[in-house]
């Protein structure tokens, strides 16, 4: 594929092709309560930070994206809320114009029919170097493990440790990482957190949710727990620390 990278900022007319991605993720990830933090702003608040794979051969269409956002993040350790926490940090940065020390990794995704193909290293370079351009030194990823929802019961600590003979981690995606540059820095247990209605997650699954109890669902990293009596059941995430130093 003859692949150009470039950021909503510098091509904003793309802004409609960021819509065809949502198939690509299971739907009960698309309700995360705190998304719509970022989500509904980014357009107009961090394009620089959007980037678009375009194909030359069908450039009407995006066939990767990448999400990223500079927060003020200072020594202390990565926080264990991850992903919703990053979102919430640069959320509160922004509204009260707090300067930014470093930049976080939200998304990486690639249309299904053009996975295998080395898009995920693609935008992950370029996200590197987005982020330089923009003076910053340091990008974190709170990764999502592409191959962890095969595990679902096995903790992410002891998942993220399982290591192939040469040395990289057994999951492409933290490999994909760590070949980049960078290092794995431990496990952020709360990342996502879904909570909803017995009906809305048999809507989000098709699933039954009927009885009281851990419920195994397709694309998920771990089992979502079910509480029929209170009427609710509540999905939550754990994904793994990454940091890229980049200067």
């Amino acid at each position: 594929m003859d692949i150009e990278v470039v950021t909503l900022a510098e091509r904003p007319e793309l802004e409609p092709l960021l819509g065809g991605f949502d198939a690509a993720w299971p739907e009960f990830m698309q309700w995360d309560p705190i998304a719509p933090l970022y989500y509904s702003v980014v357009e107009e608040c961090y394009p620089e930070f959007v980037q678009i794979a375009l194909d030359a051969a069908v450039p009407d269409r995006a066939v990767a994206v990448a999400y990223s956002v500079p927060v003020a993040w200072g020594e202390e350790p990565l926080p264990p809320g991850g992903w919703d926490r990053m979102v919430q940090r640069s959320a509160m940065n922004r509204i009260l114009g707090t300067p930014t020390t470093m930049v976080s990794a939200l998304e990486i995704c690639v249309q299904p029919d053009k996975r295998g193909r080395g898009l995920s290293s693609v935008m992950l370079a370029a996200m590197r170097a987005n982020a330089e351009r923009h003076g910053y030194a340091t990008l974190v990823a709170p990764v999502r493990p592409s191959a962890k929802h095969e595990r679902p019961d096995e903790p992410m600590s002891e998942y993220a440790r399982r290591l192939r003979p040469d040395g990289l981690p057994e999951d492409p995606w933290l490999r994909t990482h760590v070949r980049a540059g960078g290092v794995v820095e431990g496990v952020a247990p709360r990342s996502m957190s879904i909570p909803g209605t017995l009906e809305e997650w048999r809507r989000w699954t098709g699933l039954a949710f009927d009885r009281s109890g851990p419920v195994h669902v397709p694309g998920a990293l771990a089992p979502v727990h079910c509480d029929v009596d209170q009427d609710h059941a509540v999905y939550v995430e754990a994904n793994v620390w990454v940091r890229h130093r980049i200067r």
